[in-house]
């Protein structure tokens, strides 16, 4: 399995943007649908979105798709989440996500789906 790192989160205020990236480690991504869920104090995690790493190929939860965009360097072995014209509900810890395989609709915005996660990192969008 490969290992996650997020790193690009911080504080911002509404309207603001940020770009999260997440490092893959410890083998090759090819093959993988690499995802961002997020998670607001005292909610569940939720996804945002995913992209399948061999055809680049992406999907969006339906809040975000005009604002967030999700790519991936492959060289790098990076994924990134662009977020631009922030809001405050957007606040929550950021979780970069992996499995190996080609998803449909309904897995790919499972949590129980992906095998590989990373520690999070804090996104707060002030008012």
């Amino acid at each position: 399995q490969v290992q996650l790192v997020e790193s690009g989160g911080g504080l911002v205020q509404a309207g603001g943007s940020l770009n999260l990236s997440c490092a893959a480690t410890g083998r090759t991504a090819e093959g993988y649908t690499m995802a961002w869920f997020r998670q607001a104090p005292g909610k569940d995690r939720n996804f945002i979105a995913r992209i399948n790493w061999n055809s680049g190929m992406t999907y969006y939860e339906e809040s975000v798709k005009d604002r967030f965009a999700i790519s991936r360097d492959s060289a790098k072995k990076m994924t990134y989440l662009q977020m631009n014209s922030l809001k405050p509900e957007d606040t929550a810890v950021y979780f970069c996500a992996a499995v190996y395989g080609t998803l449909n609709s309904y897995t790919g915005r499972r949590e129980s789906t992906y095998r590989s996660w990373g520690q999070g990192t804090q996104v707060t969008v002030s008012s």
